[in-house]
This record gives C-alpha cells, structure tokens and sequence, in this order.
C-alpha cells in the first residue's frame, strides 16, 4: 500500500491502461466492470456514504451481481473515476434514464481518502457534459440527506439548484431522514462559465 493515495499496488496494477469512456482535465471515466467491485464495495461500505447516501450494506458478492446486472440496463451508464495516473478515486452513474422525456438521475460515491480534494466537481461536472453533450437529456437530478453539506455544495460548485425536499424519505440506522432534492436543466448547463469536458 502506498501512504500518498491508500491505493495498493494490486489496484494500481488492474487500473493501468483503463480504456476511458470519458475524459475530462483532471478526471476520468471508464465503464464499471465486475472486476471494479472489490472498489465499489468498500466504498458503499464507508459508514458516512452510508449514511448520506442512504446505502444498504450488501456483500461482495451481492456487489459483483449487481454491477454484472447494471452492465445489461440500457437505463443506465456506471463508471469508475480515474485520476490522471489510473488511481481509481470512485464511482458516478447516471441512472434512471429516459430518452424520450431526456431525463437521469446522477449519483456519485468518491474514496474517503479521496474527499474534499475538489474531485467531486470534476467527476460531477464531466458526467452533466456528458449528458447533455452526447445524449439527449435536457433533466438531470440528484438527492442527498439534506445535512449532507459536502455533497450539497458539489451539486450546487456543479450548477444544480435545490428544488425542494422529500421529507421522511429515507430510513437510516432507525431515523427517517429528509431528502434534499436537486436539478440542473440543459438551458442552465449551456449557461454556466465553465470549460466543457471535450475542452480538456
């Protein structure tokens, strides 16, 4: 294990030569595939992802199933983040999709030792170029626990606007808790003084 990144070599060796689905300047996207999901496991079991996000814990096992199911949605596109080296910092999906109305959900799960570095806004920001650079979505919306303050702040650094809150909607460790929820519509996206990712 190397004490800069908390990556290990095994890690670093299965990322290296990643093919990247999307790229941006300081970040990365390739398809999720069921070799990810030892990554993707530890990180839906961090207790504060846990916690904000509302995640059940599942077994590596369950994991390993569920991104061999995903792969096969044409509703949704997982993907690994990618720092510039190959060190894998996390996991974006877009989700929900609906071409016809051209609406998805966005959600986002970053390495604890990865937090706060700014990697949440990139990885944010070059899923919306995605998806409304190359597919046709014109609604992307997002939900957190309303006292999740880092991820509110992402959503918001990333150009969403919080629309409202869906009280009492999530049940964690015996509490209710209420949902934040939050939009970004094309015609904003188009308005924001930001590089695109396809300007990296």
């Amino acid at each position: 294990m190397t004490e800069e990144t908390g990556t290990t070599d095994d890690e670093r060796g299965a990322e290296a030569g990643r093919e990247l689905s999307w790229r941006a300047e300081s970040v990365g996207l390739a398809a999720l595939d069921t070799d990810d999901a030892e990554l993707v496991h530890r990180w839906r079991s961090d207790p504060v992802a846990a916690h904000h996000i509302g995640f059940w814990p599942r077994s590596l096992t369950a994991v390993r199933e569920r991104i061999e199911r995903d792969m096969e949605d044409d509703d949704r596109d997982d993907f690994l983040v990618l720092l510039p080296g190959g060190t894998p910092v996390g996991h974006v999906a877009l989700t929900g999709q609906n071409l016809v109305d051209g609406t998805a959900r966005v959600e986002l799960v970053l390495d604890p030792g990865h937090r706060g570095r700014g990697h949440g806004t990139a990885v944010l920001d070059a899923l919306v170029d995605l998806a409304f650079g190359e597919l046709p979505m014109y609604r992307l919306t997002a939900e957190t626990h309303t006292d999740n303050a880092p991820a509110l702040a992402v959503l918001t650094r990333s150009g969403f606007t919080r629309e409202g809150v869906s009280r009492a909607a999530c049940l964690h460790r015996g509490r209710r808790h209420d949902l934040a929820v939050l939009s970004l519509l094309r015609p904003e996206w188009e308005g924001l003084n930001r590089p695109r990712a396809w300007d990296a």
